[in-house]
């Protein structure tokens, strides 16, 4: 065994040796044929160029795909810090977008605020809801006008549409309106077209029950429910909202105004009903042949 080793280490080394000899002999040939300026030559250089460079078109293969992949990888990048750029700027529109609806719905409830036809003996002040009350068992708010303002317990609250309550309670500059869904609250409505009396109070839920009604076959659900004006706290006239059934078949009233959105309500100013001190001058003057008659009967009597 050891023989065999000694005999192909003998035979490997001329067999490099000669290789590479024969390899430096041709790239001298082929450095010499190149540098050699001779037509024929030219001729046998541009012979072995057309038959070898062809096919070498699978040697750049893997040459140009890895430019492409490096291509590829920079139009990646790019594309990659375009779409970071594109996401920023369209958290920014959303934003954006987001303030720009809730100028809207502002304008919106201002605008339904101003547009609201009252008795022009009232006067009204506007406030901003600051909170509500957060307990499903009191249903109220607060506003950020108050005693300063001259706000005074008991005065109507509306929004843009309909009545949302009465002031219940008044700080120096905060005012707590308790809402018509409330239970404590309880407001004597008129129902129309009938002219039925009846009393809207509130049970904690969406629609307060329609309780104490003269007639109840007069009523139909849709008749419109407005304020009566019974006891002087609250002006006449005053939209609440639409008679509705339930499931069970109680009458309720479907609000007008928008609970889900109240962020301004019009407080106004209503110093209540004028006493009627003078009842005969409501009917009117007595004429003369009366107030002579009455003396004469009056005397009569007396001399009798």
């Amino acid at each position: 065994m050891a023989k065999d080793r000694s005999q192909q280490e003998d035979y490997s080394g001329p067999l490099k040796r000669l290789l590479l000899g024969v390899v430096l002999l041709c790239l001298i040939g082929t450095f010499l044929v190149w540098r050699i300026d001779s037509p024929r030559v030219e001729r046998f250089r541009a012979q072995v160029t057309d038959k070898v460079v062809p096919s070498m078109d699978w040697a750049m293969v893997p040459v140009t795909a890895t430019i492409n992949l490096l291509r590829d990888f920079q139009s990646y990048q790019r594309l990659s810090e375009q779409n970071q750029e594109l996401r920023s700027e369209l958290r920014r529109m959303r934003a954006w977008k987001e303030a720009a609806l809730q100028l809207e719905q502002e304008n919106a409830r201002l605008l339904d605020l101003n547009n609201v036809r009252l008795d022009p003996r009232l006067t009204f002040i506007t406030g901003v809801v600051m909170a509500d009350s957060g307990s499903p068992f009191r249903q109220s708010v607060l506003l950020n006008v108050g005693a300063r303002d001259g706000i005074v317990d008991g005065w109507a609250a509306m929004d843009g549409i309909g009545l949302v309550g009465r002031i219940s309670g008044v700080g120096r500059n905060t005012a707590r309106v308790i809402l018509l869904t409330d239970a404590a609250s309880a407001i004597p409505a008129t129902i129309q077209p009938s002219g039925q009396n009846a009393l809207i109070a509130g049970d904690n839920s969406a629609a307060p029950v329609l309780d104490f009604l003269e007639n109840r076959e007069l009523v139909r659900p849709g008749d419109r429910v407005i304020t009566s004006g019974d006891g002087g706290v609250f002006p006449a006239g005053l939209l609440i909202g639409q008679v509705a059934a339930d499931p069970t078949g109680r009458l309720r009233v479907r609000l007008s105004a928008d609970y889900e959105r109240l962020e301004f309500l019009r407080v106004l100013r209503h110093q209540g009903t004028a006493p009627v001190t003078d009842p005969g001058g409501v009917v009117g003057p007595m004429r003369p042949s009366d107030t002579a008659l009455v003396p004469e009967s009056q005397g009569g009597g007396v001399d009798g």
